[in-house]
This record gives structure tokens, sequence and C-alpha cells, in this order.
């Protein structure tokens, strides 16, 4: 029996232990479910040069993305980066993006999909005295101001959402 005690800092210092208990021909923890469980537990813990990486992909592909826009002849929408988040072996990027107006979110996320070496490549071209290999990039709809909206409609309105949850529509995770 192996025994860890977990702790980030800011949780008040929470402890938490996993066991890890192991015998022959019996496992009562898959390692896969336990690995799942580490990465999910730290991967909120960025180092600075994650920080620092995503800082730059974030402002250069918001720069990217508005140019492409523009080229493409698209006016009347507006598209901000809000987070990039980068792994810890720098290879794979998440970037949030917010679409407004909401109703072409589906529709410019796939144009961007479909022009994603294209882009990777301009960014590569503009990072490549900061990065060695560019990261893998994925694209996700970045919405948080919509669900931000929702509880202001629903909390200015006759319905509760304090009393009633089920009113707000439940959240994607991605």
């Amino acid at each position: 029996m192996i025994s860890f005690c977990l702790s980030r800092p800011g949780d008040y210092q929470e402890e938490m232990t996993i066991l890890f208990v192991f015998s022959k021909g019996n496992r009562y923890f898959h390692k896969s479910k336990v690995r799942e469980f580490l990465i999910s537990y730290f991967c909120s813990m960025e180092t600075n040069r994650q920080k620092k990486i995503g800082g730059v992909l974030q402002k250069d592909l918001a720069d990217i993305l508005q140019n492409n826009l523009r080229e493409a002849g698209r006016t009347g929408i507006l598209i901000s980066v809000s987070k990039v988040k980068v792994t810890t072996d720098l290879s794979i990027a998440k970037a949030y993006l917010s679409i407004f107006p909401s109703k072409f979110a589906e529709e410019i996320l796939e144009e961007i999909n479909e022009v994603k070496p294209k882009i990777k490549h301009e960014l590569a071209q503009r990072t490549r005295n900061q990065l060695r290999k560019m990261p893998e990039i994925s694209y996700f709809i970045d919405d948080s101001l919509e669900y931000i909206e929702n509880i202001e409609k629903s909390i200015k309105g006759d319905e509760n959402p304090i009393s009633n949850p089920d009113l707000l529509d439940k959240r994607k995770k991605s």
C-alpha cells in the first residue's frame, strides 16, 4: 500500500489522500483512472513558462484571426481569444474564442478549423524567435459570457435560479 498526500497552494491546505492498493491478481484502482485524476487535479497549475507562451499565442492568434476575417470580407463579426491553455510539454494548446454575435459562432469555428494549417504557419512565423516547436492548437468556443448573461437575465426576471437551478442550462465542458 502506497499513500500520497496531495495539496495545492491556495486550497486552504485541503488534504487529499489517494491510496494505491495493488495485489497480485487484483487491482482496486485502475492505473489509468488514477492517472486521469492526477492530471485533471494538477492541470490548473500552470508554470510561468506555460503562462508566458499562452499569453504570446493569445496576442498573436487574436491578431491573425482578425486579419483573416478582414481578408475574407466578413464584417460585423468580432473575435477575441479569451484564453490559451498550453500543456506542460508545450505540444498542445487550447484556444478559447469569444465570437460576437454568437449566432455566427459555429460557422466561424468551422471556417477556422478549415484554415488551421495556414493559421498555425502564420503563428509559427510570428513566434519563431520565442518557440522552438509550434504547439498543435485546438479551437473551442468560450461560452462564459452567454452563461453569465443567462444568469443575469434570470436574476432580473421573475424566475429565480437560486431557488430553482434547473432554469439555467448546464455549461459545456471542453
